[in-house]
This record gives structure tokens, sequence and C-alpha cells, in this order.
């Protein structure tokens, strides 16, 4: 989602990185690198160097259209399809990056499959997966508010509920990627800050959720809502605080 990259590309971590840029570093030596939801290609485009071969894959064509405009990404192989069947050949690449895209995939040991088919012996994959609000701030207010709306809304019309639980704990993806071939997950939590002016921060806090089932009423009711929540922690100068965690997962192929 455009919004996310958008969100996130703005967000940093204590030491100034954005997450998509900490995610570079974990396959800094590698040249061989599959993006798994690669979206629009904002992290592609920040992976992009001489000599590097990239390729994305994506269930959106729309994304991939995004992607393709980049220059840096000219040469990048652009696949749609499905994580659970990757177009590509055995033994393609010796990284797999992925940034808040794992944990919404369904049938997610084919997806594990996929990708420990695709790597090379002793290859890395390098996740992002979200770890929830720090506290005290503008997005756990949010997710109060949004778990209300999605209480008081018809079943027809409710978020659905995407991916699977255990991709967001440590066991649960060994339990995921072990089978697969990978050694144990190595795990990691950095808070990202995406405070900012209070319609910045609900761009930013929304766009991490498909709201598109909620009739655009209700949308409406808990932005002003939202709005109204966060006046009393916003600073003279209209600065919203609002941090969220996430989860640095790296596991290599043995």
């Amino acid at each position: 989602m455009r919004v996310t990259a958008e969100a996130f590309s703005r967000g940093h971590a204590p030491d100034g990185r954005s997450s998509y840029e900490i995610l570079c570093d974990r396959v800094a030596g590698s040249m061989r690198v599959l993006d798994l939801g690669c979206g629009d290609g904002l992290l592609l485009e920040l992976l992009a160097r001489p000599g590097r071969h990239l390729s994305g894959v994506d269930l959106s064509s729309h994304s991939l259209t995004l992607a393709r405009r980049r220059p840096a990404l000219f040469e990048t192989r652009l696949e749609e399809g499905r994580a659970q069947r990757l177009p590509f050949a055995d033994d393609s690449f010796d990284a797999c990056v992925s940034h808040m895209a794992l944990m919404l995939m369904s049938e997610i040991e084919e997806v594990a499959a996929e990708v420990a088919r695709v790597l090379s012996p002793g290859g890395v994959l390098a996740c992002v997966v979200g770890g929830g609000a720090v506290g005290g701030e503008a997005y756990e207010r949010f997710l109060t508010l949004l778990r209300r709306s999605i209480e008081e809304t018809p079943a027809s019309q409710r978020i659905p509920a995407l991916g699977d639980k255990r991709t967001r704990s440590r066991e649960g993806l060994d339990e995921i990627l072990g089978p697969a071939g990978f050694a144990a997950v190595d795990w990691e939590t950095v808070p990202i800050d995406l405070s900012g002016p209070v319609e910045q921060v609900w761009t930013a806090v929304s766009g991490l959720y498909d709201l598109a089932p909620l009739d655009p009423a209700r949308v409406e009711r808990l932005r002003r809502t939202f709005f109204a929540e966060v006046t009393d922690m916003t600073t003279p100068d209209g600065h919203v605080p609002c941090a969220f965690k996430i989860r640095l997962v790296t596991a290599r192929l043995r």
C-alpha cells in the first residue's frame, strides 16, 4: 500500500534510519535480492546499486506500474504473482526482503517453502513485521478507536483478518520457517517515530489498515474522533506524538 510506504519512509528509528533503510542494511552484502510484496518499489529503489540484481513480486498490478516508473528500477525484474508460487527459478537469490507484507500472507508454510526454494544455501530472509503501539501516544489511541468502530460495524463491512498470527512472534516464525530449512530466527524490536501534524499522523496510522470495507461515513467519524482524542497530547506547535514498534526478523537458510 502506497500510503504505508509514505508513512514509513517518513518514520525513523532512534538512530535516524527508516525501517526501510534498516532492512536494507540487513542484506548489505547480498547481490541478488528479491523483494516479497514489493508494492510501489520504494524498498527496491533503496536497494539499487551497481552490480546488484533486483527482483520484486506483488499481487497489485497498479503498485507494479508505479514501481516501473522509478528510474533506478529500469533493469529490475518486476512480476505480478503470489508469494505462495513464486515465478523464479531455484537458487535465484542470496537474500529475500519483505517490509510489512509477510504478516499479511495466507498459506504461510507455502510462502516459507517457496522462499527457501528460490534462495541459495546460506541465503537470508530479512523482514519487517508490525509490533503494535509503543504506548501512551496517538497510535495506541487510534487502535482503541478502530477496534470500537469495527465492533459497531455489521459483520459484512468489517475489516477482514489477514495473515497468520504466528508471524507476529519469534516462536511462531521459527515454527513456520524451521521446517522449510531455515535456522533459528534473529528477532529485534525497534520503535519507529511517526510523530507530526495531526493530519499527517492520521494518514500514517490509518494507512496501516485497509479501511475500505468500512463505509465512508464511519471512516469520517473515526477520523473526527481521532482528531478529538489526541487534542490533549498535541503540543503548542501542533505536533502529535506517535510511535509504532516494528520487529526486525532475519533467518538464514541452512
